[in-house]
């Protein structure tokens, strides 16, 4: 089974020339008179090294032989995150670099699948939506009113984005997992 460009998404696991490697981000191209090309940032598993390889806009990927665990987040330590596989409750142990930015959109206790490549974690499949709650907001100057001002804020998992003036600390927010975005306040 193959897969085009279509269907890529963050950490999805791939053959490349024999290797896996997970998908951190991808951009495809369509020039006037030109083919198009699908440039990828990709990390090898087994070593961690990033690559960027462009390719022919309309190559053919091959996902991975992977699992997925349903798990849960249980906390950080240090240098690496815990994980307890929620059909077994087996616990083990991320190191921080496999995790990256999606440390940014975890909560503890907050169920996540996790992607096992021979029986070891390659990633995590985050959800598109995440909700975090504001620990440290700025003050909204008055006066600053016009439209669209922003003020920036920091979650509790560590994330600062841009958010409208009105959001306060203890503020639950819906976030977009795939570029950081503010989407709504929950409350």
């Amino acid at each position: 089974m193959t897969i085009g460009f279509s269907e890529l998404r963050r950490n999805l696991a791939i053959l490349y020339e024999g290797e896996v490697y997970t998908v951190m981000e991808w951009q495809h191209r369509k020039a006037p008179k030109a083919p198009p090309t699908l440039t990828l940032k990709l990390r090898h598993v087994k070593s961690g090294n990033v690559f960027e390889k462009k390719m022919p806009g309309t190559h053919r990927l091959t996902p991975a032989p992977i699992d997925t665990r349903s798990c849960q987040y249980l906390y950080f330590d240090g240098d690496s995150h815990t994980f307890m596989d929620t059909e077994t409750y087996e616990q083990f142990v991320v190191p921080a670099e496999v995790l990256g930015d999606a440390t940014r959109y975890i909560v503890e206790g907050e169920k996540i699948d996790v992607l096992i490549y021979e029986g070891a974690p390659i990633a995590v499949e985050l959800p598109v939506f995440v909700l975090l709650k504001v620990e440290h907001a700025e003050p909204a100057v008055k006066g600053d009113t016009a439209t669209g001002a922003l003020k920036k804020i920091t979650t509790n998992t560590g994330l600062e984005l841009m958010v409208p003036l009105f959001i306060n600390e203890g503020d639950q927010l819906k976030i977009d997992t795939r570029d950081g975005r503010y989407i709504e306040r929950v409350r």
